[in-house]
């Protein structure tokens, strides 16, 4: 069975609002990388695991490959410049964001909604894209508002979300 044409799939899903995130980690030189990501979800809670899925041409594909560990950075609402950037093809996503870094070296966006420092638990192919599962081990929180992506741009949440 071929499934419905990318146009369809593309409105379907479209209706589904996400969180917006940027997944990071150091690539085999060493450097930080990032990129956006929505296809993001809680696994289990026994262990707590987290999934990405992550395009196969992707340039995060190969870092995440090697990667032993990796942080989701969940964006605030004022953060749509930065999902942006990670979502564009750019020679240095970092040039000018600020970040620190866990203490395993991994870059945690400054300001964000929430960070979740992953250890690389699994991976498994899905068609053009592989999902990567990750224990997640720490990470921090905010208070701040969500940057939502719903219908093809970004939303957030009306005055009487939290």
């Amino acid at each position: 069975m071929p499934g419905v044409d990318a146009a369809q799939f593309r409105q379907l899903l479209g209706r589904f609002a996400t969180g917006v995130t940027v997944v990071t980690t150091r690539d085999a030189e060493g450097r930080p990388i990032g990129m956006t990501a929505s296809s993001v979800a809680s696994v289990s809670l026994d262990p707590p695991l987290l999934l990405v899925s992550v395009a196969r041409e992707n340039d995060m594909h190969p870092a995440l490959k090697g990667a032993a560990r990796f942080v989701v950075n969940v964006l605030a609402a004022d953060q749509e410049a930065i999902s942006r950037r990670f979502a564009a093809e750019h020679a240095n996503r970092f040039d000018g964001i600020g970040y620190r870094e866990t203490r395993q070296g991994l870059p945690v966006l400054e300001g964000v909604l929430a960070s979740i420092e992953c250890d690389k638990h699994a991976e498994a192919p899905g068609g053009d894209h592989t999902v990567f599962f990750g224990l997640v081990t720490g990470g921090s929180v905010s208070d701040r508002r969500p940057l939502l992506y719903y219908r093809g741009g970004y939303a957030g949440l009306g005055n009487g979300g939290t």
